[in-house]
């Protein structure tokens, strides 16, 4: 009996810390509505990540970015059937996968779940130079002296941007606001919000599973 109370506590911490996190009546919903494939998926991340969080900093950065970029991609046409469409990470998790930025938005909460500091995160906008196309990443700056590291979905790699020739950094997005980079990679605030990070926020607000 102790043991199986002990489990039951356990499961519930598990599922429940911090955001995306699923309540086990949740997680019941997901396998009931989604299917087992769904179910199987949202609890494998939930106990991966619970289990980064006994690692270093620089190891978390690449085992998440290396986890998640092992969903399948799929552009916002086929998938929600219209373009630019923003993910939460429990649509990510529970679909099973999405476009760039919705691979940028999971890895950012992510590793606000394990702890990184929120100010040294940004949803990126940046140019892809080879398909001529834009693009969506994330930024975190172990050190604002110095360019960030990219963890992108199109790379296993975290380099930080100023080796990254391929790409031509845009905007960093995050709740302080939106932010351009000048040559002495500082940080210039530019507008206090962006529509799409703040329709992203009231949606995860709203969200019932």
């Amino acid at each position: 009996m102790i043991k199986y109370i002990v489990s039951i506590f356990f499961a519930t911490q598990l599922f429940a810390i911090s955001y995306p996190s699923f309540t086990l009546k949740q997680l019941q919903n997901v396998k009931k509505n989604s299917g087992k494939i769904a179910y199987n998926r949202v609890k494998d991340y939930l106990k991966t990540i619970y289990d980064y969080k006994k690692l270093s900093k620089h190891e978390q950065l690449i085992r998440v970015n290396t986890y998640l970029n092992q969903f399948l991609p799929q552009v916002d046409q086929l998938n929600q059937q219209c373009s630019d469409y923003w993910e939460t990470p429990k649509e990510f998790l529970i679909i099973g996968y999405g476009d760039c930025e919705d691979y940028a938005i999971i890895k950012y909460y992510t590793l606000l779940k394990l702890g990184f500091e929120r100010k040294r995160l940004f949803i990126t906008t940046v140019f892809e130079k080879y398909s001529g196309s834009y693009h969506m990443v994330l930024s975190y700056f172990e050190n604002f002296k110095k360019p960030p590291l990219i963890l992108d979905n199109l790379s296993f790699r975290i380099l930080e941007s100023s080796k990254r020739d391929d790409l031509i950094i845009d905007k960093f997005i995050n709740y302080q606001g939106v932010f351009k980079l000048n040559k002495a990679n500082q940080l210039i605030w530019v507008a206090s919000s962006y529509e799409k990070y703040s329709n992203l926020l009231k949606k995860i607000k709203l969200e019932k599973f």
